[in-house]
Order: C-alpha cells, then sequence, then structure tokens
C-alpha cells in the first residue's frame, strides 16, 4: 500500500483492517461473524481502492473479499442454525421426515460396519468425516470440527486414518488441525466416492447430506453433553438414541425399546456399561424418564431399553 494513498481516511482504512485481520489470526477460537464482518470492509475498501488507483487486480481482490464474507456469513449461519436473509433456515438442524430419519440410521449403519478403526473415538471421527463427505466423498474440514469433539488423540487417529487409505487430504495432521474456516482444508474419503454408474453407499442427494451432518453436529456438540464434559461413547449413545425415536420423541417402536446388545455394538461398548452411560445422559438432562426409564436396564428388564423423551428430535 502506498505511504502517500489518499485519501487519507481510505488509508487509514487499510491500514486497520491489516491490524485487525491480523489479530484475528491470533484468535483461540474462530468468530465466524466477526470474519464476515471484517471481509466486507475489506471488500468496500479495495473498490474504493481500485476506484482512486484504477488498478484491474485491486477491483478483482474486492470481489474475491465479497465471496469470502459471503461464505463466512452462510458458515455462521449453518454453525448457528439461525436463519438466512431470505427466512429460510440456513441448516435444517433437526430431521423432520422420516425418510431422513432412515438416511440418518444409514449412515450410522454403515460406519457401524465398515469404520476402518475400533473404538468410540475413531468411530465418532469416522461418523462425522463421513456426513461431511458422504455425497460426493469429498469435503472441507477445519481444525475447529475436529477439536470441538473432544478426542483423546485426535492427531493419532487422523494420522491412522490417512495411514491406512480411508482418508486423504493435502498437506499434515497438523496442517488440517490448525486451519481455520477461512482456508479449509479439502479432504477426501475415497470409500465414498460414487461408482462409475453414479450410485454409492448413500441414496440421499447433496441438499440433504448438510442437513444430517448439521443435526448430527447439533446432537454431539449439544451444550449439556459439553457441560457433563461427555465422552465419544456418550456421544455416540446419544446420536443413537435419537435415530431410534417416534414422532413424539419415545424411544423404540410401539415402546418396544431396544436390544441392548445391538445398542451395545452401535455405540460400541459392553453392555454392562450402558446403564452409566444412560444414567450419565440423564443426569446431564439430555434425557428424561418416562414410565419406565433407564433405571429398568437391570433385573428381568434387561434386554431392553425402554421409552423415554429425548429432547432433540
Amino acid at each position: 500500500m502506498p505511504h502517500d494513498l489518499q485519501p487519507v481516511v481510505l488509508r487509514d482504512e487499510l491500514v486497520e483492517l491489516g491490524s485487525q485481520f491480523r489479530e484475528y489470526q491470533q484468535r483461540p477460537e474462530p468468530d465466524l461473524a466477526l470474519l464476515a464482518g471484517l471481509h466486507e470492509r475489506k471488500a468496500r475498501a479495495f473498490a474504493a481502492w481500485a476506484d482512486v488507483t484504477g488498478d484491474i487486480n485491486l477491483r478483482l481482490e474486492a470481489r474475491r473479499a465479497e465471496q469470502a464474507a459471503a461464505t463466512a456469513r452462510m458458515q455462521h449461519l449453518q454453525r448457528t442454525g439461525q436463519c438466512a436473509d431470505d427466512g429460510t433456515p440456513a441448516v435444517a438442524r433437526l430431521l423432520t421426515s422420516p425418510t431422513q430419519w432412515e438416511h440418518a440410521r444409514s449412515v450410522l449403519a454403515h460406519v457401524a460396519d465398515h469404520s476402518p478403526l475400533p473404538g468410540p473415538d475413531a468411530r465418532l471421527l469416522v461418523i462425522m468425516l463421513t456426513l461431511r463427505t458422504a455425497h460426493t466423498g469429498t469435503g472441507n474440514l477445519v481444525g475447529q470440527d475436529v477439536n470441538a469433539l473432544n478426542l483423546d488423540e485426535p492427531e493419532e487417529l487422523i494420522g491412522r486414518l490417512t495411514g491406512c487409505g480411508w482418508l486423504s487430504m493435502p498437506g499434515t495432521v497438523d496442517d488440517l488441525l490448525a486451519s481455520r474456516p477461512e482456508s479449509p482444508t479439502p479432504i477426501t474419503v475415497p470409500s465414498l466416492r460414487p461408482r462409475e454408474d453414479g450410485s454409492g453407499p448413500f441414496s440421499f442427494g447433496r441438499k440433504v447430506r448438510p442437513k444430517l451432518s448439521g443435526w448430527a453436529q447439533r446432537v454431539v456438540l449439544d451444550k449439556k453433553l459439553r457441560k457433563a464434559k461427555a465422552t465419544s461413547a456418550v456421544r455416540l449413545l446419544a446420536l443413537q438414541l435419537a435415530t431410534r425415536t417416534d414422532a413424539s420423541g419415545r424411544l423404540g417402536g410401539d415402546q418396544e425399546g431396544i436390544p441392548l446388545d445391538v445398542l451395545a455394538a452401535w455405540v460400541p461398548t459392553d453392555s454392562a456399561a450402558l446403564q452409566p452411560m444412560l444414567d450419565q445422559l440423564t443426569r446431564a438432562d439430555w434425557l428424561t424418564d418416562a414410565t419406565l426409564g433407564p433405571t429398568h436396564l437391570s433385573g428381568q428388564l434387561s434386554e431392553r431399553v425402554l421409552p423415554f423423551s429425548c429432547p432433540l428430535v
């Protein structure tokens, strides 16, 4: 930027913007609304700069800033479940039709059968990556998407996923975990790419995928689970229970419940570990006891999880 750029107010705005972008880079957590505002200011400033100098490259930079602002704004709306300017939901956080619930169950079942690594941490991460890439086998990821899952060793898990060929991406694991919304990391899951005939492991289309991904993200990052410091196994249990409810939020079809061995295989965990996990969900107020609730997992009713209501369905 020329030191003698006129008008002075434009030069001061560009200097201040440079400082604020540098400050943003130092933030420990992204703020997409703030980032969108900075890009909007940059677009206006660079457009004015182009008017002063007649430089076409500055005009192109202003347009890129406008696009970056729109992208950051949409990401903010999607992550917070707010509405776009036209009043429509940015992402349908709660699934609204039986077909969408079937699609959610199909993703969880697919991961249960095809997860490349054992353990709840790995399965939770694979579910979220599958939902992010389900339609084309490709998607974008930022470090916060992984760090928010509160996994024990995310670096090792991602390294093992790339090492076995299930996941591919440019750069290193550290690059991925450090990436921010303004510069996400492109990722690929080769097994989810459509086959030559266009078919894939899932039947839902590109418009349904972000609904499923947004819903799952809302469940596993629910503030009640975060406050309770829920483990990956508990978050997986919450996901599975949420997909097994009827329209009123009651678990199991016709109040039949779910066999414990089936539920344990989905999580995955031992059947004996389900009771403490359900107790934790209840204490966190994520589940509410009905007539017969989680306390009836012992004794003669130990083969069934009986109905209780769930606030995220």
